[in-house]
């Protein structure tokens, strides 16, 4: 039996012993209302009417996370990997579904951030301090959101204000000398709302290189601070008219371990200097019964600098200017969404790049509805991009509700992925012959069927799916000059409980991938690199009076380093500890201890992962 029949056949079986417990252990609770997800759409849709596989984190979720940053709350998500070169600030990414970091979109309130030189958004500069929930869409969703999402969309929603003002503080200290501090403002009436939220984290990490035989090896701690804001303003003159705006600003400050084999080589210390911001302006309004209408501009910057010592090294700046018109039309049967979008790039810095600019024009309609017990949705998008041209992609799922409990889908889409400036136009140097103008963007094709039970205060979801990407691009020896030339398919599996039974909560999410190279024919090509072929997050939770207990257990497989699957990276397991006491209504003390048995291991060869460590403190907040 090949290994991804086996693996399918596990997933079956435990699929049915799942479905088997639930059936006997469902609780007569009453089922808690299911959230309102707005990026699988593009639509406000309740989650258990959706099509797709998605994941939402709430504000009490990220406060459980301590000093966790983005990208490692991110990997206890179902269908997310994560990697990371050392500690906290440094170069991190994710996984969706065995899709490279540069194939997923990070939105922050509806606007794209991210950089165009690189192709990746900057995860270990977005503070959890300025988030109040976070969306997970996987699968490919450029039929809704244009080039690059191939293995899916994480929308970040800042914090908001409503009801009677009231002032928010956080402070705590831990492990690595690391504090982390915030403190806001927000309230709300039927005619404004506002929030302001400023926040500061410092910490003095530690050596971001383990191995001390590695050229980039240095023994000090690599520390990063970082300050940030955000704010949100909204009025609303009329009932369904509302005008609003929204600013995330980010800036910190990386240590790092390097050896650039030249005078600067002997600089005691490396630093990136990276601002990540987004600001928009919002106009939601209702113009009759049918019809709604939202206006949406902005910018969103990447701005990195790099420092050996004193002496700039490099500097690598985007500018992204959107503008959106998106038109949600309530027909006989259904919604249609009729959209059209503009968003302008910009790259500048210290790389001399032959084309620094590009812009996309793109119309976008969707309908998505329910007849009898029948759902379906459709969208189709065009993309124009100055750099090559039109790209065209669909998506089209089915659903079916066979009884109150229990609902299953199916679905297809198209997705693509834009060639990076670096990739297109980054100058030629020794032992590399430069970008390459003449690449095609990257193509995904991907089908997948799922299967959800929901029953009182229980939720199981199972979904499979095979996404077949072609049109790779690689730096290929002997000139280095990226080609379109790799294949490769990710297909697996995701399984999911997430339940509650007097008082006790659980949560399980076990996933299967077979991320593979297919440039050599199916089932013939390595792994891709630093994917693992199993990975197990899970959590149990216990409330009684005015504490709170959580703990969780990860689990994730080995992974190679590299493509040609030579560097092996061990499997790990990881065991976390949460707990808070509610001193008075407003007031919380937490605690919260991360990998308590010590475990080393690597996300990247050679790269050091935070030990043991503790963080303690305190929260105000009022209800």
């Amino acid at each position: 039996m090949h290994p991804s029949q086996a693996r399918a056949h596990s997933a079956a079986k435990l699929l049915t012993l799942v479905a088997v417990f639930l059936s006997t252990a469902a609780s007569s609770a009453d089922l808690p209302l299911d959230p309102i997800v707005v990026t699988a759409t593009r639509q406000p849709t309740r989650s258990n009417e959706l099509m797709s596989d998605v994941s939402v984190i709430t504000r009490e979720e990220i406060e459980q996370a301590g000093e966790t940053s983005l990208a490692q709350l991110l990997a206890r998500q179902p269908g997310i990997q994560y990697i990371a070169n050392g500690g906290a600030g440094s170069n991190s990414g994710v996984f969706i579904r065995g899709a490279a970091n540069n194939q997923s979109i990070l939105l922050i309130d509806g606007q794209r951030v991210g950089s165009a030189t690189t192709g990746s958004p900057a995860l270990s500069r977005i503070p959890l301090d300025q988030i109040e929930r976070i969306e997970i869409l996987r699968g490919p969703a450029s039929s809704l959101y244009g080039a690059d999402a191939i293995g899916g969309v994480i929308q970040i929603f800042t914090r908001r204000g409503e009801g009677p003002p009231r002032v928010n503080a956080s402070t705590g200290y831990g492990s690595y000398q690391t504090s982390d501090s915030t403190v806001g403002v927000s309230g709300g009436t039927d005619l404004v709302s506002y929030s302001v939220q400023a926040g500061y984290i410092d910490t003095r990490g530690f050596s971001t290189v383990h191995n001390k035989q590695d050229s980039n090896y240095n023994p000090d701690r690599d520390g990063y601070y970082n300050r940030n804001l955000s704010a949100s303003f909204a009025v609303r003159p009329a009932k369904d008219q509302e005008i609003g705006a929204n600013l995330l600003a980010s800036q910190g400050t990386n240590q790092y371990d390097a050896n650039d084999f030249g005078p600067l080589g002997a600089a005691p210390n490396y630093n990136s200097d990276q601002t990540v911001s987004s600001y928009s302006l919002c106009s939601r309004n209702r113009v009759n019964a049918t019809w709604t209408s939202t206006l949406r501009v902005g910018r969103s910057t990447d701005d990195a600098r790099d420092y050996a010592g004193a002496v700039r090294s490099a500097s690598f700046r985007t500018d992204m200017d959107q503008a959106s018109w998106q038109n949600d039309i309530k027909l006989p049967v259904g919604e249609a969404l009729l959209a059209a979008e503009y968003t302008q790039q910009k790259v500048s810095g210290t790389t001399d790049y032959a084309v620094s600019e590009r812009t996309i024009r793109s119309l976008l309609a969707g309908w998505n509805g329910r007849i009898d017990q029948h759902r379906l949705q459709f969208n189709l998008r065009r993309d124009d991009n100055s750099q090559f041209g039109g790209e065209t992609t669909g998506s089209a799922s089915y659903g079916y509700q066979f009884t109150p409990e229990w609902r299953a889908h199916v679905s297809y889409g198209t997705a693509f992925r834009a060639p990076t400036f670096n990739e297109l136009y980054f100058p030629a140097s020794f032992l590399f012959a430069g970008g390459n103008p003449d690449l095609k963007p990257e193509r995904a094709k991907n089908a997948e069927v799922g299967v959800n039970w929901e029953h009182a205060s229980h939720r199981f979801g199972a979904v499979f799916y095979n996404n077949d990407l072609t049109d790779l691009i690689e730096f290929r020896p002997p000139t280095f000059a990226p080609v379109n030339v790799s294949k490769a398919l990710l297909r697996g599996a995701t399984l999911t409980y997430d339940g509650r039974l007097s008082g006790w909560g659980l949560g399980v999410a076990i996933d299967f991938l077979d991320p593979r190279n297919e440039e050599n024919g199916p089932n013939n090509g390595n792994r891709l690199a630093r994917r693992a072929e199993q990975q197990m997050s899970s959590y149990l939770t216990r409330t009684f009076g005015n504490w709170e207990l959580r703990g969780e257990w990860q689990l994730v497989g080995n992974r190679y380093d590299d493509p040609a699957n030579r560097d092996r990276l061990g499997g790990y397991g990881l065991i976390n500890l949460y707990a808070d006491y509610r001193l008075q209504r407003d007031w919380t003390f937490f605690a919260r201890a991360n990998n308590i048995f010590d475990k080393y291991y690597e996300t990247a060869d050679n790269y050091a992962a935070a030990g043991a460590n503790v963080f303690v403190g305190i929260r105000y907040a009022p209800k």
